[in-house]
């Protein structure tokens, strides 16, 4: 079983995703679609849309700086899951509420579930900058 911080991730990453492909619409639309779309079955989405507004709002100063971050990589090819993956990531180090390290596993496990066989080691190797870089590990 999946501890709740898990689950509010990958649920807040599923918005993000939604969001992203529906053209940036209000999260608090994409998670009411969502909700409706699977029948209510979702339980205690409330976390994971605070979660996904934030990063939402934070995006454009969220996506610079993993865009620096990120070597050699210009950010129109790094995927749609990738990039929210890095959004939700970055913001919880930002926020240190967590230690660096966990955040870092939490994110490369979403890359694993979500994305694809490269973007775990991808995602591994830009929070680790991150983190470095800001003297967090």
């Amino acid at each position: 079983m999946q501890r709740a911080e898990t689950k509010t991730r990958a649920r807040a990453l599923q918005l993000l995703y939604a969001w992203e492909l529906q053209g940036r619409p209000p999260i608090r639309q994409v998670a009411y679609d969502l909700l409706e779309w699977s029948e209510g079955r979702l339980r205690r989405y409330e976390t994971a849309e605070q979660l996904a507004v934030t990063v939402s709002i934070e995006a454009p100063r969220l996506d610079e700086v993993i865009s620096n971050a990120a070597d050699n990589w210009r950010w129109e090819r790094i995927g749609v899951i990738e990039r929210n993956i890095l959004r939700l990531a970055l913001l919880e180090l930002e926020r240190a509420e967590v230690p660096p390290r966990v955040t870092i596993s939490e994110a490369v496990k979403l890359a694993h579930w979500f994305a694809g066989p490269k973007a775990p080691a991808f995602v591994n190797g830009v929070l680790d900058r991150l983190a470095r870089d800001n003297d967090l590990l």
